[in-house]
């Protein structure tokens, strides 16, 4: 979900306009992604670094996030959708994390979709957590270390209840992963767009998954395997 800020800056408004534009075009991806039998979908809405733009700008993000959980409850539950979340929630301002845990309170039980929302959420940050976790285990003798492997891993991690990613969607025209489940998309197919978050309706989406659909994913095996 990337380009809020450059999309009000072209248009000569300010950055948090940007950012309330981006929550419509979330319902768009949403809406869209249910529509076409996505079973799960997984946004970048916060990094842990964006704790390090302008305060004013951090507030007015976390201020959108309780207003957007308040409004749209009522599509997670129309579409049958559960919304989840990963990263270090505890650092979320009080207001935001206590409605972000009431919604996934309420949508618990929906099974159409699982909607994840990436929340104070860094790669690194999640893998140094998931080595801190297991070098306790193996400290304490609870598990030994040559028995550490992927599954071991997988467990410790913010998105232990997640398929490893299939496609990986990046707006705006950046073209790198910025520290989001670097261990998760091992095997995920990429696909950049230059639309700006806020411009990135159901057609984008839709266009972004029929191109990944017309990929050979190999696993390190050959096309000949495949056939």
């Amino acid at each position: 979900m990337d380009g809020n800020g450059r999309w009000a800056k072209k248009k000569g408004l300010f950055r948090a306009i940007g950012h309330e534009n981006g929550t419509k075009a979330v319902r768009e991806a949403v809406e869209g992604a249910a529509e076409i039998g996505v079973e799960n979908l997984t946004l970048y809405a916060f990094s842990t670094e964006n704790w390090n733009r302008p305060k004013l700008e951090v507030d007015t993000l976390m201020k959108l996030l309780v207003s957007a959980l308040k409004k749209e409850i009522k599509t997670l539950q129309k579409n049958n959708i559960s919304l989840c979340a990963i990263g270090n929630l505890e650092s979320l301002p009080d207001k935001a994390r206590h409605e972000l845990l009431e919604v996934i309170e309420k949508t618990k039980d929906n099974n159409h979709m699982k909607l994840t929302l990436a929340l104070s959420y860094g790669s690194r940050e999640e893998l140094i957590k998931t080595i801190q976790e297991i070098s306790i285990k193996v400290k304490n003798n609870v598990i030994s270390p040559h028995l550490i492997n992927e599954a071991v891993i997988n467990e410790h991690l913010y998105t232990k209840n997640l398929p490893d990613v299939d496609l990986l969607i990046r707006t705006s025209g950046e073209q790198r992963i910025s520290n989001f489940l670097l261990w998760q998309i091992a095997y995920a197919e990429l696909y950049f767009t230059e639309i700006l978050w806020p411009d990135f309706k159901k057609p984008h989406l839709f266009e972004a998954i029929y191109n990944y659909q017309q990929r050979e994913r190999r696993f390190g095996k050959t096309s000949d395997q495949l056939s």
